[in-house]
């Protein structure tokens, strides 16, 4: 019996994950961390299959429903990439080789701001695959979305900044603080994000109707991997020489007491459970 309810329990997580809206991001970030000198067919090639896998999946288990916004996005915009990688001149294949991270990171930007100004965050459409009908007018599910949506534009701004500095002023695409360890951190901010607040909206609104449910997930749930993120940056640094010894120790050790300090609610909160 418990072997049934556990691949119940791995189907449903499965299911989460593909409604949401950062399996519809996967080909942009997959796209802005792999692209660079050498690797622009590559990061191009796997960003348009994630695209399109992600459009079929998106039909056999939604059949009859319609093409989301950020799926039509992805598979134009990397054909568009792909033909013009194939087309290109000598000059512009290198143009694109060192720019394309930044211009992915724009071009999804500006996705998440052009939807929000028409008044259809581009999360909204995973979200309404997860929620009933009658939740999909409650303002606190599109301003939900709105955050959400808004919290992507910003860590993919954060990422082109990041590109655009390693690429024009410390000219050198192969940076690893301007075009690895920050955009990561940029997306991981945005991943945990779009998994912290819907539960704190929701958590908050049975509170003010007095309904039974699970607490309101303290900031630091959403912290943890960010600081936990800190510890491979240290070994990173120490492995590829991105910094000086000092740096890579310090991250180290940093990232682990982080994490220990920002877990005690979580394990004083389990204590007070058993105890009860």
């Amino acid at each position: 019996m418990s072997h049934g309810r556990t691949d119940t329990a791995d189907g449903d997580r499965l299911s989460h994950f593909l409604d949401s809206p950062v399996i519809g991001m996967s080909p942009w970030i997959a796209m802005s961390v792999i692209v660079g000198p050498g690797r622009f067919e590559l990061a191009v090639g796997i960003a348009l299959a994630l695209a399109v896998l992600l459009v079929i999946i998106g039909r056999v288990r939604h059949p009859g429903t319609s093409f989301k916004i950020l799926e039509v996005a992805d598979v134009v915009f990397f054909a568009v990439l792909a033909v013009i990688g194939i087309f290109a001149s000598p000059g512009t294949h290198r143009w694109l080789e060192t720019y394309a991270g930044e211009v992915a990171s724009i071009a999804l930007m500006t996705i998440a701001l052009g939807s929000m100004a028409f008044r259809v965050p581009f999360t909204l459409q995973y979200a309404r695959e997860r929620v009933p009908r009658e939740v999909w007018s409650d303002p606190r599910f599109l301003r939900t979305n709105y955050y959400i949506t808004a919290a992507w534009g910003a860590a993919f701004a954060v990422a082109a900044i990041a590109g655009a500095f390693g690429d024009l002023v410390l000219h050198n695409p192969n940076n690893a603080w301007t075009g690895w360890i920050i955009q990561i951190a940029a997306i991981i901010a945005a991943l945990q994000f779009t998994e912290w607040y819907p539960d704190v909206v929701r958590a908050r609104s049975l509170r003010e109707k007095n309904l039974p449910g699970p607490p309101e997930p303290p900031l630091s749930s959403m912290l943890i991997p960010l600081a936990g993120y800190l510890t491979p940056v240290g070994i990173a640094v120490l492995v590829a020489g991105a910094g000086p010894v000092w740096l890579g120790v310090a991250l180290i050790v940093l990232g682990v007491v982080l994490v220990k300090s920002l877990s005690r609610p979580k394990e004083a909160e389990v204590d007070a459970d058993v105890s009860g």
